[in-house]
C-alpha cells in the first residue's frame, strides 16, 4: 500500500490536531504517510520533501503548522500538488498561523482550512481524489450522509428534553 495523502506537521507538538485527518483518512480507506518537518529547522528536509513527494505517488498534501506557520506555503512554492493548510493554535489563538497560511503570493496557492481544522482538510484532500475513484466517492458520500444522520438524532433526543416554557 503506497500513500496518496501526504500529512506534514511541523513538530509532533501538532499532532493532537493533526490526528483528526488521520483518523477520517482511515475511517475512508485512503493511504496516507505522516511526518514532522519544520520550514525553520529542516529547511533542506521540506526542499527535499517537495521536490519528490508527486515521484512517490503522493497527490494530495495536508500541512499543519503554528505561529509563523511558514511550512504549508513552502511546500506549496516547491511542487505543483495541491497543498491544503492546516493553521494550529498558538499564541495568539492560531489568528497568526491562519494568517501566515492564507496570505500567499499570486501563484503559490495553499488552500486552507479552519484553526485546528485538520479533519476538513482530509475531508477536502478526500474531495480532491474522489474525483478520479469512485470507490472514494461512494465512501465519502456515505461519510457525509451519516453527518446529517447524527444531525438528525440529535433533534429527536432534543425533542425530549423539557424545559417550562420551551416550546418544541
Amino acid at each position: 500500500m503506497e500513500p496518496v495523502v501526504s500529512i506534514i506537521m511541523g513538530s509532533t507538538s501538532d499532532l493532537p490536531v493533526m490526528e483528526k485527518a488521520c483518523r477520517l483518512l482511515d475511517e475512508l480507506q485512503v493511504p496516507f504517510e505522516m511526518n514532522a518537518l519544520s520550514a525553520h529547522r529542516t529547511p533542506q528536509a521540506v526542499e527535499q520533501f517537495a521536490c519528490q513527494a508527486q515521484g512517490r505517488g503522493i497527490r494530495v498534501i495536508i500541512a499543519g503548522a503554528g505561529m509563523a506557520a511558514a511550512l504549508p506555503g513552502v511546500i506549496a512554492a516547491q511542487t505543483t500538488l495541491p497543498v491544503i493548510g492546516v493553521p494550529i493554535k498558538g499564541m495568539l489563538d492560531g489568528l497568526d498561523a491562519l494568517l501566515s497560511i492564507v496570505q500567499m503570493p499570486p501563484g503559490i496557492p495553499v488552500a486552507t482550512v479552519g484553526v485546528n481544522g485538520a479533519q476538513n482538510a482530509a475531508i477536502l484532500a478526500c474531495q480532491m481524489l474522489a474525483l478520479s475513484d469512485e470507490a472514494l466517492a461512494a465512501r465519502l458520500s456515505d461519510y457525509k450522509n451519516g453527518l446529517k444522520t447524527k444531525i438528525e438524532k440529535a433533534n429527536q433526543e432534543l425533542a425530549d428534553v423539557k424545559y417550562e416554557y420551551k416550546t418544541n
